[in-house]
């Protein structure tokens, strides 16, 4: 019998729920670290595995999903929905807020923004809220080519922003704005930076681009599921494939 574990940190209470979640599923599973750290031929390792549940830190978003997918077992598989997966990645990002500035303590409003320069900075705001996914994968939650990583981390340092609307909507869905009411919000919202830009811009010089994306958005109901997107569904899409094979 191996050493009983540590009890849980609660110094961060996000950090505390999001290592509860990954020792509730290590227990539904009836699996040791050494278990799941096999079955993923130690990457991620025993210890990672042990960090990822201690609440002492934040694991990798990509812990969490070989957490989750290793601890899913046949009976869990068939009663239970994508709600677990979303938790994960929900519980995730909550402790990722926690290293959020001081001044990014709620979802930005883009309906604030009146300049290129206030719609780069909510933009890295959103980025922030949504848990500081990187570049890489926020291009892996985009079709191809429609968010490269070297693009994403200009927009994310603020160097630069989205080339078009599309790239626009492929940025603010890998940082979880979904609905097409409020990616219209945005949309709305570059428009208004892009008239008020004195200057010769990109965004200014085609911007009945944008009003058009914007007015396709509103012209269409709310039909985008998280799922579509989400890194934690693309995995579960993909055992379930495996199962049915």
């Amino acid at each position: 019998m191996g050493r009983p574990e540590k009890p849980v940190d609660r110094t961060v209470p996000a950090r505390a729920k999001l290592a509860d979640f990954l020792r509730d599923r290590k227990a539904d599973a009836g699996m040791t670290y050494e278990q799941m750290a096999e079955k993923t031929n130690g990457l991620p390792s025993k210890a990672t595995f042990e960090r990822a549940a201690s609440g002492a830190s934040i694991p990798t978003y990509s812990t969490v999903v070989a957490f989750v997918t290793v601890t899913e077992t046949p009976q869990s598989f068939l009663m239970s929905t994508s709600d677990s997966w979303a938790r994960a990645e929900n519980l995730w990002i909550c402790a990722r807020r926690t290293l959020a500035p001081h001044y990014v303590h709620k979802a930005p409003d883009p309906r604030l923004i009146s300049t290129s320069a206030d719609l780069s900075r909510m933009l890295r705001h959103q980025h922030i809220w949504a848990g500081y996914p990187s570049a890489d994968q926020m291009q892996r939650a985009s079709d191809p080519g429609q968010l490269p990583a070297s693009t994403t981390r200009r927009i994310i340092k603020g160097d630069n922003l989205p080339l078009d609307p599309k790239q626009t909507i492929a940025f603010l869905k890998a940082c979880r704005v979904f609905a097409r009411t409020d990616l219209a919000i945005w949309l709305t919202a570059a428009i208004r930076a892009f008239e008020h830009d004195s200057g010769p811009t990109p965004g200014r010089s085609n911007i009945s681009r944008w009003i058009q994306a914007r007015d396709l958005l509103l012209s269409r109901p709310d039909d985008i599921h998280e799922e579509d997107i989400d890194e934690l569904g693309l995995y579960r899409q993909k055992k379930e494939r495996e199962r049915v094979a």
